[in-house]
């Protein structure tokens, strides 16, 4: 225990600790209410447009107006290869932002390389955000995301039997409360989900959120903001749905195989190795990665790191060996 009463973290690795100085100031460990608007109006600084996302990678996109929760209109956006023609997997994405921030085009340019290996297409849901829209808005948005992609999979040129969700940070817990919703009301069949550093737990019991205050990417009071953000006077009571935070299921069975990774240095370490390890729990398959000094996303911000490019690498191995 340090001498500030916060345990002892693990050390980030030397490589990305000397990026963090230029990193917070793009985004500051600790994230803050007053911070909320300027955030909501686009992308982070540093981070790429739109325009720019789908020109570097060569693809193009198109906007949807659909039935969200409660009937309400959402837009989804479907990216894909430039002259891309006949059928291939579906990718339906669900993206991070700690349920406060991000837009559905954050971190899309991180599948730009599968749309065009596996002349994939990617759905991505715009989902409403917390404090405005708390639960359920956000998780029924994205599930009623899910159910308009499969329904039209056919003339998305996706094949039925190949549809994977995917999300990262607040993203992988939405990934992962749509799942269990997909699984429960008996909705569209997924052959995978990609859980990205997934934050699943609103309880902040963890010794991993303790250790991460005030460094790195995403602390504990960020964490804590995102959450109550989402719950309200909720969070941390009874009264919240597997759905909303999947780390309280206690039933994982009957679920696709999942991927699932974060680092050492993070919040949402522990939570993610406990929710890995209830799926192997259950019978399920779970593959899990442990980034030794990996902060919050570590591979977004600083993708020219050695440790970053092992963790694409790894998420590329298994979506090879998911779609071959």
């Amino acid at each position: 225990m340090a001498a500030s009463g916060i345990p002892n973290r693990p050390p980030f690795d030397p490589e990305l600790e000397t990026m963090l100085e230029v990193i917070s100031e793009m985004v500051p460990p600790t994230l803050t209410a007053e911070m909320l608007p300027m955030m909501k109006m686009g992308s982070l600084p540093g981070m790429p447009t739109r325009e720019e996302i789908l020109e570097t990678a060569d693809l193009q996109s198109r906007d949807v107006t659909i039935p969200g929760f409660e009937g309400d209109e959402i837009v989804v956006s479907i990216v894909e290869p430039k002259e891309r023609t006949g059928r291939g997997p579906g990718i339906f994405h669900t993206h991070g932002g700690g349920m406060i921030f991000g837009d559905r085009f954050t971190a899309v340019e991180g599948f730009a390389e599968w749309l065009h290996r596996y002349n994939a297409v990617l759905v991505t849901v715009e989902y409403r955000l917390a404090p405005e829209f708390p639960d359920p808005y956000p998780v029924e948005d994205c599930y009623a995301g899910l159910v308009w992609t499969a329904e039209h999979a056919d003339e998305l040129g996706i094949e039925h039997e190949r549809l994977l969700i995917a999300g990262g940070s607040a993203g992988g817990g939405l990934a992962a409360g749509v799942t269990l919703l997909a699984r429960d009301r008996r909705g569209p069949h997924l052959i995978g989900q990609m859980l990205m550093y997934p934050m699943l737990d609103d309880r902040d019991a963890t010794v991993s959120t303790h250790q991460i205050q005030g460094e790195g990417v995403w602390d504990r009071e960020s964490n804590l903001l995102g959450w109550n953000s989402l719950l309200g006077a909720r969070r941390g009571t009874d009264d919240v749905s597997i759905y909303a935070a999947p780390a309280r299921a206690t039933d994982l069975s009957g679920l696709p195989p999942a991927f699932i990774d974060c680092g050492s240095a993070e919040v949402f370490r522990d939570e993610d190795v406990a929710y890995a390890s209830a799926i192997w729990a259950a019978g399920g398959r779970a593959e899990l990665h442990v980034w030794p000094g990996g902060f919050h996303a570590f591979e977004g911000f600083a993708p020219q790191a050695a440790l970053s490019h092992d963790a694409v690498e790894a998420r590329d191995r298994w979506i090879r060996r998911l779609l071959g």
